[in-house]
């Protein structure tokens, strides 16, 4: 809350509900709905696994024949 003068100044609601009628419960519905609506914070970006990662399927095939299995554990 902002302050002037070290006294909290009176801010505009920030939801009216204009319908007479109106039940708790159904104001309760309507804050969850609108407050999982959005969020001003960025959406995490998402983790995919190496698997399923398609630049896996670009690194080249390890050698074949003798001595093929120990050229595959030695850096390029």
């Amino acid at each position: 809350m902002s302050e002037v003068d070290g006294v909290p100044a009176e801010q505009p609601p920030l939801l009216r509900v204009l319908t007479p009628g109106t039940t708790a419960e159904e104001v309760a519905a309507l804050v969850a709905v609108l407050s999982a609506m959005g969020s001003d914070a960025p959406e995490p970006p998402r983790r995919t696994s190496a698997w399923s990662d398609p630049r896996r399927r670009l690194t080249p095939s390890y050698p074949h024949g003798p001595g093929g299995w120990h050229a595959s554990g030695l850096p390029r």
